[in-house]
């Protein structure tokens, strides 16, 4: 049974508020001590190890025993540490407990202002339903929207700032629409991505409406937006996390060369009932034109897509349905055999070659 403190460490804390508290403090002890699983429930702990499972999960939860038994161990001398100051909070600063929501996660990185010299590091662990985001960079990435910042207009030869700024926010509204709006994750038509873009512009608008009316091999539309089979799997949450960076200057021919670069991470269960969480990373990069209207035939107030690339990891390979296809660990793959090398898909340190193979490869993670 705990000793009570001397009354200058309580500042002389009641006998019966002392008493009340040791009888808590017992039942609490007895209640949260450790106990030893039954071999079912040893058996049933997580699905079984698989191509993007198995060790490092394993090594994962001993650490985790290790931690809940560390707590266990000091819960006297944090329960005497609260009556300690349970009279004179003020005696610890900040958040002692560690019951705010900042503990559980760790700080927000800066905007991205130029490429990372090396992919970033995470922790090994499982996505969940809660934390859908855990083990991979993508937690301490910005939310959706927020991810996206268009750096400061300027006027650009005969372009004045107004005109860069809207440039730069269509080209926002492109990706915004085209890789986060829920209607369009859902496999609906991106509409207001398809309204800036410029109708002169050859052959891309009628392209991008075709590949969404009768996607195939030639016309995928996942190739400028991020869509999935509503009957396969759904968003975990509302939340896509995103990370990269835009930058505007000088074109060719008297242009504004606008270049987007964004990496985007979906998590998604089946919707069969499965809680088993995976996620697909999605990387899109945007060359956007803004052409000089005295050389060249254009729609006012749109822009010009002149490049669009995008690399995704963990989706089926040689599958052309117009969807992203997430592959789950405790599934068997779908799709053809991936042929090509394994690859990061948080890793932005290096710039996507437009004229790099078209196999499909294996991700090292998700």
């Amino acid at each position: 049974m705990p000793e009570k403190p001397s009354d200058d460490e309580t500042s002389r804390v009641p006998d019966d508020i002392w008493e009340k508290f040791v009888r808590d403090s017992e039942l609490d002890i007895r209640a949260s001590a450790p106990k030893e699983p039954s071999a079912a429930a040893r058996g049933a702990a997580g699905p079984p190890p698989g191509r993007r499972t198995g060790p490092a999960w394993r090594e994962l939860d001993g650490r985790a025993g290790r931690r809940r038994r560390w707590w266990a161990v000091l819960g006297i001398p944090v329960a005497l540490a609260v009556a300690v100051v349970a009279m004179k909070p003020s005696l610890l600063p900040g958040d002692p407990f560690g019951t705010g929501a900042a503990a559980a996660t760790a700080p927000p990185l800066p905007p991205e202002t130029a490429r990372p010299t090396a992919p970033e590091s995470a922790a090994p662990a499982r996505p969940t339903l809660d934390r859908p985001f855990a083990g991979s960079p993508a937690e301490r990435w910005a939310d959706g929207e927020a991810g996206i910042v268009p750096p400061a207009a300027r006027a650009i030869g005969v372009h004045s700032k107004a005109r860069v700024a809207k440039a730069l926010e269509q080209t926002k509204t492109l990706l915004v629409d085209g890789s986060l709006d829920p209607a369009t994750l859902r496999g609906e038509r991106p509409a207001e991505a398809l309204s800036v873009i410029d109708p002169l512009q050859p052959g891309l608008r009628d392209r991008l409406e075709t590949s969404l009316r009768r996607p195939d091999r030639d016309h995928d539309p996942v190739a400028l937006f991020s869509r999935f089979d509503p009957r396969e799997v759904r968003l975990v949450g509302t939340v896509v996390k995103t990370r990269g960076r835009m930058t505007v200057g000088p074109g060719e021919h008297g242009a504004v060369r606008i270049h987007a670069d964004y990496s985007f991470v979906y998590p998604v269960v089946r919707t069969d009932g499965s809680t088993e969480v995976t996620r697909t990373v999605v990387r899109r990069v945007l060359d956007v034109d803004l052409y000089d209207p005295g050389r060249y035939r254009v729609t006012p107030g749109t822009i010009a897509v002149t490049r669009f690339d995008e690399s995704a990891g963990n989706s089926a390979c040689d599958v052309d349905d117009g969807y992203l296809h997430p592959e789950f660990p405790s599934a068997r793959p779908s799709g053809a055999p991936p042929t090509g090398p394994e690859v990061d898909p948080y890793d932005r340190s290096e710039e996507l070659d437009p004229d790099r193979p078209g196999s499909c490869g294996t991700v090292s993670r998700i």
